[in-house]
């Protein structure tokens, strides 16, 4: 049965990059159940807009957990209090009535806060883009089975390839590492025949690049793991650093 409750919103806002940010409280009453949370959060700027005041800024695009771009730090978690789900997925019945709920963007060197709850996660987009190309013949099509790959190694490198780039890895690691979803791409690629070519020499740059762009190193804390709302394993981080060694041995 569908009920109304009345939360607090602890929000942090932050006019600029380089602006100094602060929490700010919002009051919200009898917000259905069944509401997801950003649409609670377009409620909240609904409001603010009607007294005149500056919305708060946070991203979103499919709300279907598929973008990866709610990227919200709320109560502690990347994403929210829930397992294997992204913020557009996270419905009100999750907090207790009366509750205060604290939101933050990601905290990261990599991720630089553009404005309120949204970061610039274009890292993500240099880290790929160093990655290269794989070998795949451009032209007419080839045939679906003209490559035969071993399912369980279809299997896993569709795993990795369930990484959204949302962040939420960076996000909850203590020292900002991106290895996860660098990681994740990696195995993606470098597990099909057409990746393999390019595999040394991938995993080598896309290292190079997360350790350029301000990342922090793995500590096999297992917090990515943890709180990946699409559960990637960190077993994709020791397959990295197994492609890398090997990489630098033969240099």
């Amino acid at each position: 049965m569908e009920k109304n409750i009345n939360v607090k919103l602890k929000i942090w806002r932050q006019r600029g990059p380089k602006a100094k940010g602060e929490f700010k409280t919002y009051e919200m009453k009898d917000i259905p159940t069944d509401t997801s949370f950003l649409e609670t959060m377009d409620i909240l700027n609904e409001e603010l807009i009607s007294r005149g005041e500056e919305p708060i800024v946070f991203d979103h695009d499919c709300r279907e957990g598929i973008c990866g771009m709610c990227s919200l730090y709320i109560n502690g978690h990347p994403h929210g209090p829930a397992t294997g789900a992204t913020t557009c997925q996270m419905y009100m019945r999750r907090f207790a009535d009366g509750e205060t709920i604290t939101v933050e963007p990601w905290r990261s060197a990599g991720f630089p806060v553009i404005r309120d709850l949204m970061v610039d996660r274009s890292a993500y987009d240099k880290i790929m883009q160093a990655g290269g190309y794989t070998s795949v013949n451009t032209g007419a099509p080839q045939d679906a089975n003209a490559i035969l790959i071993p399912k369980d190694v279809a299997d896993e490198a569709m795993d990795a390839a369930a990484c959204i780039g949302c962040g939420a890895c960076v996000a909850a690691c203590k020292n900002g590492s991106a290895m996860l979803f660098v990681s994740a791409k990696v195995s993606q690629l470098n597990l099909l025949p057409q990746g393999k070519p390019e595999a040394a020499k991938r995993a080598k740059a896309m290292l190079a690049k997360m350790d350029e762009l301000g990342f922090g190193n793995c500590t096999n804390t297992r917090a990515c793991e943890a709180e990946c709302p699409k559960c990637v394993s960190i077993s994709h981080i020791a397959r990295l650093n197994r492609h890398f060694i090997g990489a630098k041995l033969k240099d």
